[in-house]
């Protein structure tokens, strides 16, 4: 079944130097971007040098990683860094839905923080008085080209559908969808991706009608897909999470459970904790955008006359004596 898109729709996979958001980097990444109303989709595949801004130096890959995925750093010695085909990926991602395999809780937040390193290295050479004018010029150019908000995009995690129809992995999940023997080249970016490509379109197919084991369809729009993916998270490594209310809570820590609101109010210097601590920069912007929205929200409140309500609440905290 082709799917059903009222706009682009763009599946990708990345390998990496490990598992570790804040201290590893993209070593491959590979989209496949499905168009609405295009059965053939177009093939985008990058081998990346993963850098250290900080230290200046290429990032060591793990030898669990290059067991997985078969790179090692020699190989990726001549390729480019993130930040020079980052606005080419951007432009890939502009206006597009996502999905993945279980790319909602990795791929994504690893991706998210490779656009955040070059938005800061950007900033950091702006702001610094002995970066040349073109040099300065050249990096807001590309801070314009790299502003995308990946929190934006629909996330439609294959993983996600195909646990909750039939908990397995990749491999099994094409040999039980797609048929025959495993696909060839597994834990190549590409390979996946096109596989997870697969995957979902026969998903779609085997599940478009209600059975004895499956009560629930799969209704061939983005939208419903990304619905597997579960709870909402407001940032990508899931120590901010959305209740019934839509309010932003704290999920980790001494302070899980109780709303960021809230923690900000009564003790404002847990968010400098945070901005100093070893979280990623995707945390650290959502937890700094939050602070700032509380704030603009307190200003606007000081400067606005009480309401009737307010007053009355003063009255009786007070009983009725002001002065």
């Amino acid at each position: 079944m082709d799917l059903n898109l009222e706009r682009p729709l763009l599946f990708f996979d990345i390998e990496s130097t490990g598992l570790n958001i804040p201290t590893d980097s993209i070593i491959e990444l590979s989209f496949v971007k499905a168009f609405p109303g295009h059965p053939d989709p177009d093939i985008k595949t990058w081998k990346i040098r993963p850098w250290d801004y900080e230290r200046n130096c290429q990032r060591h890959i793990s030898e669990e990683a290059s067991k997985v995925n078969g790179i090692t750093d020699e190989m990726l010695r001549d390729c480019p860094l993130f930040i020079k085909v980052a606005a080419e990926i951007a432009d890939w991602l502009r206006g597009s839905d996502l999905a993945g395999f279980n790319s909602a809780k990795f791929d994504l937040p690893m991706l998210a923080e490779e656009f955040e390193r070059v938005k800061q290295y950007c900033r950091s050479k702006i702001a610094a008085v002995s970066t040349p004018a073109a040099s300065k010029m050249e990096a807001e150019e590309l801070l314009a080209k790299v502003d995308i908000d990946l929190h934006e995009p629909l996330m439609v995690d294959v993983q996600s559908i195909y646990h909750f129809m039939e908990p397995r992995n990749l491999r099994a999940a094409y040999r039980f969808y797609c048929g025959g023997e495993d696909f060839e080249n597994a834990h190549e970016a590409e390979a996946d991706t096109l596989a997870t490509f697969e995957v979902l379109k026969a998903q779609l197919d085997r599940y478009k009608e209600p059975d004895k084991y499956h009560e629930q369809v799969l209704k061939n729009d983005v939208k419903s897909l990304a619905a597997f993916v579960g709870r909402k998270y407001v940032d990508f490594s899931g120590h901010l999470i959305l209740n019934d209310k839509g309010e932003a809570l704290i999920n980790f820590g001494k302070h899980k459970g109780r709303t960021a609101r809230e923690v900000w109010q009564s003790e404002p210097s847990y968010f400098k904790w945070i901005q100093e601590g070893s979280f990623t920069l995707d945390t650290k912007a959502c937890f700094e955008r939050l602070a700032a929205s509380f704030k603009a929200e307190r200003d606007a409140a000081s400067k606005r006359p009480a309401t009737e309500s307010e007053l009355q609440g003063l009255k009786d905290k007070f009983n009725g004596k002001l002065f």
